[in-house]
């Protein structure tokens, strides 16, 4: 048996590899010593720069998408999480929350300062997110109805019940008409037993000051609705949101306002109480005792 050598080349193949290896030396050199850089491309600086603060721009839209959102509070109760999150250091939330704790109030944002010792800078930041109530924000406060004040008074005997009133009694006063009249009873209806104070008028709607003042010369709530108090120093947030215009919301911070100031001393203390509805105090103390 014979074997063919794999490495046995005709002169033909022999010639062929040999310019092969040729070329690739060739090249190599090329590869090596050529310079294939180019000195004339040209360059669009002012392209470039428009595409530069185009990037710069979408980095700073990203930046203020990703920043924390802040809504208006009140500052009374920053808590130190909030607090942390506003920037301000652990010694300037401690500062409030000590000033809080001796049942105090900042009303202004100079006086939050003052409290807690933070920077203009800082102050300056805050500051147009800070929500103040409205008997801290109000210049003025707002008058309260006095409806025995008339030019010709009557006295209660003379009056009608406002319990037992009809619609056509009603209407014979100046600026009630068939509309208000039937405001009237619907609300009046609404509680077995019907009003407990002439103050509930301000909860009907389309009645101005001025009529309501027209209305009580002529009539007054001689049965009163009788109502079971509630003592504002003892009762449960389920209680609480029995009466008109407290809901769970408000009926949580009226407790935790008692907490803080270890049960209220006069009604007049509510006003703090966050979210309270203060132009509807009047009607709330209806409902409610001190003991």
């Amino acid at each position: 048996m014979t074997f063919k050598s794999h490495f046995k080349f005709s002169n033909s193949q022999r010639n062929g590899i040999f310019l092969l290896a040729i070329l690739i030396v060739v090249f190599q050199c090329i590869y090596a010593f050529a310079d294939f850089s180019s000195e004339d491309i040209p360059t669009d600086t002012k392209a470039l720069e428009k595409f530069r603060h185009q990037i710069d721009s979408l980095k700073r839209l990203e930046v203020e998408a990703n920043k924390p959102k802040v809504l208006p509070f009140n500052p009374n109760y920053i808590t130190d999480y909030k607090g942390y999150t506003l920037g301000m250091s652990t010694e300037e939330i401690d500062r409030l929350l000590e000033f809080r704790a001796r049942d105090q109030w900042v009303n202004s944002a100079k006086q939050f300062q003052d409290v807690t010792k933070i920077s203009d800078s800082l102050l300056n930041q805050l500051a147009p997110f800070f929500k103040f109530p409205e008997w801290v924000t109000e210049s003025k406060p707002k008058a309260k109805l006095d409806y025995s004040k008339n030019k010709t008074p009557k006295k209660d005997v003379q009056k009608h019940d406002l319990n037992t009133a009809t619609a056509q009694e009603l209407q014979k006063v100046n600026g009630i008409g068939e509309k208000l009249s039937d405001n009237i009873i619907k609300y009046r209806n609404k509680f077995k037993g019907g009003f407990i104070s002439e103050i509930q008028l301000q909860d009907i709607y389309g009645l101005t000051p001025e009529v309501i003042e027209r209305l009580t010369n002529d009539f007054a709530v001689k049965t009163p609705r009788h109502v079971e108090k509630l003592d504002i120093n003892t009762a449960t947030r389920d209680q609480l949101v029995t009466i008109q215009h407290i809901d769970y919301e408000i009926a949580h911070y009226i407790i935790e306002q008692r907490t803080l100031r270890d049960g209220f001393k006069s009604f007049d203390e509510l006003l703090r109480v966050k979210k309270f509805p203060i132009q509807k105090f009047e009607i709330i103390k209806l409902y409610l005792t001190i003991n």
